[in-house]
């Protein structure tokens, strides 16, 4: 074989390696994201957590098990959150008599935290998700990775409601009474 025709078959490879490098790339761009987890598996990811308490402490999420829970993301630099954080504590007070607890994870640091409960003490359990709280979001069906994000969780464990963006006191008892008549 002459050294032109080694020459143009080894062109010839190269471009046709570069070309299916374009066309996998191309077809990797075309694909849609992630769907979320199946609600069990996410489920189980939460169940499983251990989060600091902003006074000290560890929380583990199996302690909220047997009895619905609604969960909330938030930051203290996130106005939308700050706006919905009084809402979900009297969320709390109504209807913990039906059985209903809140925990609001802060994906936020533990010093910013601390500073923003001096200021306004909230009547519901708060754990710190840090920074991995995000993922956790992601988990759990957020797939913007945006707060505030709310999920609920009935009774037996399984994630039965969920909403990225400000929720409010009406919306919560709509959700809470279609779950625990009474």
């Amino acid at each position: 074989m002459s050294e032109s025709t080694s020459n143009s078959r080894r062109n010839w490879l190269i471009a046709a390696g570069v070309g299916a490098a374009a066309v996998g790339v191309g077809v990797s761009l075309l694909r849609k994201p992630a769907a979320p987890p199946p609600l069990s598996a996410a489920a189980a990811s939460f169940w499983a957590g251990r989060f600091d308490r902003p006074d000290g402490g560890e929380l583990l999420a199996a302690e909220f098990k047997g009895r619905p829970l609604l969960l909330n993301f938030w930051a203290t630099w996130c106005p939308p959150c700050i706006k919905e954080l009084p809402e979900l504590a009297q969320f709390q007070q109504e209807f913990k008599a039906r059985g209903w607890q809140v925990l609001g994870l802060a994906v936020d640091s533990p010093s910013a935290v601390r500073e923003f409960l001096k200021k306004l003490p909230l009547d519901m359990a708060v754990g710190l998700a840090g920074l991995t709280g995000t993922e956790l979001t992601r988990t759990l069906g957020n797939t913007q990775g945006g707060l505030p994000f709310s999920v609920a969780f009935d009774a037996s464990g399984e994630l039965i409601w969920r909403k990225l963006g400000v929720t409010n006191l009406v919306e919560l008892r709509q959700m809470a009474a279609k779950l625990t008549p009474g």
